[in-house]
C-alpha cells in the first residue's frame, strides 16, 4: 500500500486486525527485516494489526531533497502514524535506526504509546563515539562459506556472529534484499550530514511507564550494548536483555530467545 506524506510516497503493509503495532526497521534495509522476525510471533495470536513501513529512501518508499536529517525522518514517521491510525493508541517496535526514531516517537507522543520494543537500538548517532566491541565470529560454517562468492562470504563474515545456512538465508532475504534496493546516495548524504537529531532524544520530561523490552547483542559491533544502559532509567517498566552469541542481527542469530522475550512483552502489554 501507499501513503502520501507531503511529497513522499511511503510504502507500507498491514497484516491482521486489532491493536496497532508500528514497526520501524533500521538503516538501508526495509520492512522485510521486521516482517521476517515479527510475523512468526503472530501465527497463533489474534487481535493485532501489524503495520510495517519502508522509511524514506528505503524499500519502495521515495525520498526528497528536503529531508535533511533525522528530525525530518521523525516528522514523516509521526505524520504516517497520524494518517494511518489517527487518535488510536499503539505499540511500537524499532530496530537499530528504527530504535533511534522510536525514541523520538516516545518523546513526541508518549500518551499514545502502550508499549515499546527496542532491538539493537542506535543510542549514539556518531558511530565513532559508540562503545562497541570488536567484531568476532563465534560459530563459523566453512561449508556455507564454500558455497558463497568471495564477496558474499566477506560481507557475511563482517557482520555475522553466528553462521549457518539458515541464518544466511534469512540474512539474504530479510536484510540484503532491502539493502540492494535502497537509495544509497540519499542515505549516505543523510548519514554524513544529518543522522543525529538536533535535540537530545533521551532527555524526556517523564519516565515512560508502559511495558518495554530492550534487546541487545553482546557481540554487536554496530550499535553495541553498553550505551543502552544510559537510557534504561527512562523506561520504568523495561526488561533489559543482553544476549550472548548475538550481533547486530540478533533477531536471526538468537531466534528462540528473541521469540520468548518478545512474546513475554506481548503478554505484559495486554
Amino acid at each position: 500500500m501507499e501513503c502520501k506524506i507531503k511529497n513522499i510516497s511511503i510504502n507500507y503493509e498491514i497484516i491482521g486486525n486489532g491493536k496497532p503495532i508500528i514497526m520501524l526497521h533500521g538503516y538501508y534495509v526495509d520492512h522485510r527485516l521486521m516482517t521476517g522476525c515479527m510475523e512468526p510471533l503472530f501465527n497463533d495470536k489474534d487481535g493485532y494489526k501489524r503495520i510495517y513501513l519502508d522509511l524514506p529512501g528505503m524499500g519502495k518508499s521515495t525520498s526528497a531533497n528536503w529531508i535533511k536529517n533525522s528530525d525530518d525522518m521523525l516528522d514523516i514517521v509521526i505524520g504516517f502514524i497520524e494518517k494511518i491510525i489517527p487518535n488510536e493508541n499503539f505499540l511500537l517496535v524499532g530496530e537499530s535506526y528504527g530504535g533511534y526514531l522510536s525514541r523520538g516517537v516516545v518523546l513526541k507522543m508518549p500518551e499514545r504509546i502502550d508499549g515499546v520494543v527496542l532491538i539493537c537500538p542506535a543510542i549514539i548517532a556518531d558511530y565513532n563515539k559508540r562503545n562497541v566491541p570488536d567484531h568476532m565470529v563465534l560459530v563459523k560454517d566453512d561449508n556455507l562459506s564454500s558455497t558463497l562468492t568471495a564477496e558474499q562470504a566477506e560481507d557475511f563474515n563482517s557482520v555475522s556472529v553466528m553462521q549457518s545456512e539458515k541464518i544466511y538465508e534469512r540474512y539474504k532475504n530479510e536484510i540484503l534484499s532491502g539493502v540492494s534496493i535502497a537509495n544509497a546516495t540519499f542515505l549516505q548524504r543523510l548519514q554524513q550530514n544529518g543522522y543525529a537529531f538536533s535535540f537530545d532524544v533521551d532527555k524526556i520530561n517523564n519516565t515512560f511507564d508502559r511495558p518495554t523490552l530492550i534487546l541487545l547483542g553482546k557481540q554487536d559491533n554496530c550499535a553495541g550494548y553498553k550505551d543502552s544502559w544510559n537510557i534504561l532509567d527512562n523506561f520504568s517498566r523495561a526488561t533489559f536483555a543482553i544476549l550472548d552469541m548475538a550481533g547486530h542481527n540478533l533477531q536471526i542469530e538468537q531466534v528462540d530467545l528473541f521469540n520468548s522475550l518478545v512474546n513475554e512483552w506481548i503478554i505484559r502489554v495486554n
